[in-house]
């Protein structure tokens, strides 16, 4: 339900403005930015480039008379939100990568032990040959 009012109308219509869900509604948020969201088609070299964009674009806007700011700021907002799934991404392969460095070193060790218990049977059985 939208607010009624000036400019900004209510609470939910300025988070519906950037993006965040209201928590009165039962509908998703609806995304109009070209900006890619997808933390799969962004890379992390393109992420200081693509905010850096949007942060001069966004200024020069303030610098000037025109209301394109509002929409600049919703890209800027949207670039953050990207840059926010990618770190999430990121931050989830990571953890991934992690426990599949423990299970090598965990099979590692068990191959360590395995030579060592090999070269105590071979120095066992050579000094009872002797």
């Amino acid at each position: 339900m939208k607010g009624i009012g000036g400019p900004l109308l209510c609470i939910g219509d300025l988070l519906s403005d950037v993006g965040e869900p209201d928590p009165h509604s039962d509908q998703p948020p609806s995304s109009s930015s070209s900006i890619p969201v997808s933390p799969h088609t962004l890379q992390p070299s393109n992420l200081n480039q693509l905010f850096q964009e949007n942060y001069d674009e966004l200024n020069k806007a303030l610098a000037g008379t025109d209301h394109s700011w509002t929409a600049l700021t919703l890209k800027l907002c949207t670039a953050l939100q990207t840059a926010n799934k990618l770190v999430q991404s990121t931050s989830k392969n990571a953890e991934l990568l992690l426990e599949k460095v423990g299970g090598l070193e965990r099979a590692v060790k068990r191959g360590d032990s395995a030579v060592a218990a090999a070269k105590a049977i071979h120095i066992s059985l050579n000094q009872k040959d002797h």
